[in-house]
């Protein structure tokens, strides 16, 4: 088995040329609208930007994924599948899908292009791996981070599709794709529209010393004097449960923190994952550039059979701290 592949999330051009430099392998993007998970004001890519980032890359022998990781809504199939036909036009190197009906499609009408299944379809075991590759051809998939490290060996030995983990970067408490608490709380799906926590519906407010960030209708966290103050999504708030009256607000469903699984890269090798991926479209090109570099240097270490060399990411986690997360986890 040859090298890690190290896949570099790119919210927007300025991101891309910074990933590229860094020592990206591949990049993976998203086009301007409903139809990735990364839907924001502000990020990802026109046709035209697409097209010279394709040529950026490629030109430095990068490969470019457009993920097209949502699900198209009923009647309303279009946005979709003009995705699909415009990546293949514009000759990414794979797209990441999710939907049943636009693999298929996908499949059909661009028998060439290579399918990579999004971590979006939660596809954790290896019955559901091999109907997708069988069905639609699919060449990789990135397994949803509710998996330990043997329990990915285990599905390696047993299909011959390529696997990709994510490695660095937010966490999500839901099984992929499966979250309906932004939904919940303004109406608006990451699965449908692309938006966790859409910026339109954020507040925060003045409360005496303290600052309370808003979404929608719900109060997300109250941040005293001096703390940072985070972005309010429902999954990182802190709350009172049962309505109590507690002064200390908890975390309920996740402490702000960031996986980094840089510890683990003997085992994710022994368990032949492909490639590794950073979290962060949202990311600046600062952050970036910090992080791919630092992977970088890790990961050509690593191939060598030299000492990995200490990562100064603190300022890059969310919250200060780290975890290998669901791949070292003993409880399931």
């Amino acid at each position: 088995m040859g090298s890690f592949e190290l896949i570099c999330p790119a919210g927007n051009p300025a991101a891309l040329r910074a990933a590229v430099d860094a020592g990206a392998d591949a990049v993976y993007l998203g086009f301007r609208d409903e139809t990735n998970a990364r839907n924001f004001p502000g990020l990802n890519f026109s046709r035209p930007e697409l097209a010279e980032a394709i040529a950026y890359a490629h030109a430095r022998s990068v490969q470019v994924f457009v993920a097209i990781n949502t699900y198209p809504q009923a009647g309303n199939l279009a946005p979709w599948q003009r995705a699909v036909d415009d990546a293949a036009r514009l000759k990414a190197d794979a797209v990441i899908l999710a939907d049943l009906g636009l693999l298929a499609y996908a499949a059909e009408h661009h028998p060439d292009l290579r399918l990579h299944l999004s971590v979006q379809a939660s596809a954790a075991n290896a019955e559901a791996i091999r109907l997708y590759r069988d069905a639609f051809g699919v060449r990789r998939v990135v397994l949803p981070r509710v998996l330990t490290v043997p329990e990915i060996a285990r599905l390696n030995a047993e299909v011959d599709v390529e696997t990709e983990v994510f490695v660095f970067g937010g966490l999500c408490p839901m099984a992929e794709g499966r979250c309906s608490l932004s939904s919940y709380a303004t109406g608006l799906s990451p699965n449908k529209q692309g938006v966790c926590s859409p910026a339109s519906h954020v507040r925060y407010e003045p409360r005496g010393d303290a600052l309370a960030s808003r979404l929608g209708g719900f109060t997300i966290n109250v941040f005293g004097a001096g703390e940072p103050a985070g972005y309010p999504t429902l999954c990182k708030g802190r709350f009172v449960p049962g309505g109590g009256t507690s002064a200390d607000p908890a975390y309920l469903f996740e402490e702000p923190t960031s996986l980094n699984a840089l510890a683990l890269l003997p085992e994710l090798k022994a368990a032949k994952v492909c490639a590794l991926k950073i979290e962060g479209r949202q990311r600046g090109k600062a952050y970036i550039a910090a992080v791919v570099g630092a992977y970088r240097r890790a990961l050509d270490a690593f191939e060598r059979g030299l000492p990995v060399p200490a990562l100064d990411l603190e300022a890059m986690v969310e919250g200060g701290a780290q975890t290998t997360g669901a791949y070292t986890r003993a409880w399931r």
